[in-house]
């Protein structure tokens, strides 16, 4: 199943917003209490949700919620087949009728990380991390997914108008990528969680939305600000933190800001790694294979305009892939915020500090 079974994944410590949070207060009721098998449970989650939102009526603005991890979706893949599972349905239609009586958001816990690890391959990785790809294609809708960000939050759209609720408006509560894991855990690494993260903020700040959602930027909260040390179960468990407890980052996914502007600063890991003024190109070793795979990815992107690679545009000439590539390649790293790791392009890319323009051709520059 598209985003993988995360029941044995149950998270408490905290997580940062990638986007706005929600302008009222959202306390949860439980964690993941649907997919726990108590059906005990199950049966008084919503009154437990309805004492607490009275409760709290009288002195708070609250939206009152749960929250859920994929495993509530018997289907998920292709995203147009979104469906939650039918033993969950009685219990999710009265959750559900309550969130859109008081207004509050349904939450779900969507983690791309669990579904490479259970599937894999390098395909996989490229399409959880917004890396080039080929793309997975929904024949229902005609819409070629290129990133499984897109394609989970697009199959709970469509379980929740399958339920009967389509306008019922949902809440990332969490999602991240593990930077340490044990050996058999597949894609547990800093490169990767540095990846995830970073370019999951760079989406969600561009208010491209997904397929389904376009032009919206679905709240979203990032798993986790420390890591949980003390945590069972494997290492990634214990390895989701972009802190450590002296404040210094793990990593840098562009969240990070001045105290004085406001504005967003990140501090690069390594400052070596990125020239001052930078242009992304293809690697001297790039095969045209790669490289076009590169091309028409960067050319997919909303904000990349390829017109200028086009018959008749000024950087049409040379007519090869490498130069074409190289040009959109460098574009989509300008607009994705510059990172290392937005000019890596499956290690087919390279930062350098020559500027490639030509004629009147010109590349867009750091």
């Amino acid at each position: 199943m598209e985003g993988g079974d995360s029941r044995d994944h149950n998270r408490s410590s905290e997580s940062t917003t990638a986007t706005a949070p929600p302008t009222e207060t959202s306390p949860t009721v439980g964690n993941e209490v649907l997919e726990s098998n108590d059906p005990s449970l199950s049966s008084q989650l919503l009154p437990a949700m309805q004492n607490l939102q009275n409760a709290l009526l009288v002195s708070l603005p609250v939206k009152v919620s749960t929250v859920n991890t994929m495993a509530v979706l018997a289907a998920s893949e292709p995203p147009f087949a979104g469906a939650f599972h039918a033993e969950l349905l009685p219990s999710l239609q009265g959750i559900f009728g309550f969130l859109q009586k008081t207004g509050s958001p349904f939450m779900i816990n969507p983690y791309p990380y669990f579904a490479y690890r259970d599937d894999p391959r390098p395909e996989t990785l490229a399409f959880c991390l917004f890396q080039p790809n080929a793309g997975r294609f929904d024949a229902n809708t005609n819409i070629n997914y290129m990133n499984m960000w897109d394609a989970q939050l697009d199959a709970v759209k469509s379980a929740l108008k399958s339920a009967g609720f389509a306008d019922l408006e949902f809440v990332v509560a969490e999602t991240g990528w593990p930077y340490k894991g044990d050996p058999n855990e597949n894609g547990a690494s800093v490169d990767n969680a540095k990846a995830f993260n970073g370019n999951l903020v760079q989406h969600l700040r561009s208010m491209v939305g997904t397929p389904l959602m376009p032009g919206k930027s679905v709240d979203t909260y990032i798993f986790a600000l420390y890591d949980e040390d003390l945590k069972p179960g494997p290492e990634s468990e214990r390895s989701f933190g972009l802190f450590h407890p002296d404040l210094s980052m793990t990593y840098d996914v562009g969240l990070k800001k001045s105290s004085s502007s406001g504005s967003s600063q990140p501090t690069p890991s390594s400052p070596s790694k990125k020239p001052a003024t930078a242009w992304c190109l293809p690697k001297p070793g790039a095969t045209d294979e790669e490289l076009q795979a590169n091309l028409d990815y960067a050319c997919s992107q909303e904000e990349v305009d390829c017109t200028a690679i086009q018959p008749g545009g000024v950087c049409f000439e040379p007519n090869t892939v490498r130069s074409h590539a190289a040009y959109a390649m460098n574009q989509l790293y300008q607009i994705s915020g510059r990172n290392s790791w937005d000019c890596d392009f499956r290690q087919s890319a390279i930062l350098s500090s020559d500027n490639p323009s030509y004629d009147t051709c010109v590349y867009p520059g750091s």
